[in-house]
């Protein structure tokens, strides 16, 4: 876990332990106001502490949890409202009940349920107010939480807005990612088949002048034959776009340098390595071009999110059993906008890329505290 990740990590955790002692002050008040005035008001810091728990597995249990306090809340409501009792509404009560509102309208699903489940919570809210009328205060308890539910609910729903338009533009980048793939394994394929053609063609050109010849010929077409085979079992899908462009069947080391040579030439000098044991004929097509892709956009990356980036490192290098490209800038940190999306989608698309290879693909600091994208891909 990286530096970033971990400050994170325990910033929520220290969030959520505020959150609790705040409610727990509030449950403290709940037990003086009960003891100051007795009878039925003593269910109202039972409801507090039924809220505190809901909050507090609000993850595991959120809408259960959220409906049991609901149950809780308006039966207290209805039994203090019917005694003609002078209650109060309960401070960490409410407080429990608008925090697992936003929970609610964030995270349950369907919509249509959440928001039922949050239209119940108002007017529990209401029959607190109603039924705990301390004084003639009804009114002015009814105005407070209504406000108080709004306030919630529009957070909540501003969440769950801002959650779905980020899933929806997250699988709409790995849609056009998996056309993409699906493109540049298609012209693979028929790279290969085409050299299929060509080599039956051949054969049965010398097979009555020199038979001794045939027999190279077929091994050349079945290495062919289980190329294009291998990619095939690669795809992650088979739709296609209507549009045609002119592509390549694939790219070489050559090109992966090609590119560090142009991005240094208007930007951050580019130090790109190539370990040995590696050329155009130890890499699966589709993987080089992949390789190309992530080297793309990790340098576009640079140039657009890390500015001022004093010089890039980036190498290819072979294990024993997998091939790693690692692409690393100093001296400049990330775009903290970038950093609070979680990422952004051009990593969205190229982990979508490489993991449909059997590859694995990081993001993030490193410990001598560069930014660093990393690529690895089983050699077969």
């Amino acid at each position: 876990m990286g530096e970033t990740k971990r400050l994170l990590y325990w910033v929520r955790r220290l969030s959520e332990f505020a959150m609790l002692g705040w409610l727990g002050l509030m449950l403290l008040l709940d037990l003086v106001i009960a003891a100051s005035t007795g009878g039925l008001q003593w269910l109202v810091p039972m409801c507090g502490v039924a809220g505190i728990v809901a909050v507090a597995l609000r993850r595991a249990h959120r809408a259960e949890g959220f409906s049991a306090v609901l149950a809780l809340s308006f039966g207290t409501s209805m039994a203090i409202g019917g005694t003609n009792l002078a209650g109060v509404p309960g401070m960490a009560e409410t407080g429990s009940l608008l925090i697992l509102v936003i929970g609610v309208l964030r995270h349950v699903e369907p919509v249509r349920r959440a928001a039922a489940l949050a239209c119940a919570g108002l007017i529990v809210l209401m029959a607190e107010a109603v039924g705990r009328d301390y004084h003639g205060a009804g009114l002015a308890f009814s105005f407070l939480l209504f406000a108080s539910w709004s306030m919630a609910a529009g957070a909540g729903g501003y969440l769950r807005f801002q959650r779905e338009r980020r899933a929806e533009a997250v699988h709409s980048v790995r849609r056009a990612e998996r056309l993409e793939l699906a493109r540049e394994l298609h012209d693979l394929v028929a790279h290969h088949i085409t050299g299929i053609v060509v080599q039956a063609q051949a054969a049965r050109t010398v097979a009555e002048a020199s038979p001794q010849a045939v027999l190279p010929a077929l091994d050349a077409i079945a290495t062919a034959g289980s190329d294009a085979l291998t990619s095939m079992r690669r795809m992650v899908t088979v739709l296609r776009t209507e549009e045609e462009a002119g592509r390549r069947p694939g790219t070489t080391l050559a090109d992966l340098r090609m590119l560090t040579d142009r991005f240094s030439a208007d930007g951050p000098k580019v130090a790109f390595e190539i370990g040995p044991g590696l050329d155009d004929r130890t890499l699966q097509p589709e993987v080089m071009t992949t390789l190309h892709r992530v080297l793309q956009e990790s340098l576009t990356n640079v140039r657009k999110h890390a500015t001022r980036t004093a010089w890039v490192e980036a190498d290819l290098r072979r294990h024993d059993r997998s091939v790693m490209l690692r692409v690393r800038n100093f001296g400049s940190s990330p775009d903290p906008r970038v950093s609070r999306l979680g990422g952004g989608f051009g990593l969205v698309g190229m982990a979508e890329r490489v993991e449909a290879l059997g590859g694995r693909l990081y993001a993030g600091p490193s410990s001598e505290g560069a930014w660093e994208v990393v690529a690895e891909f089983p050699l077969t």
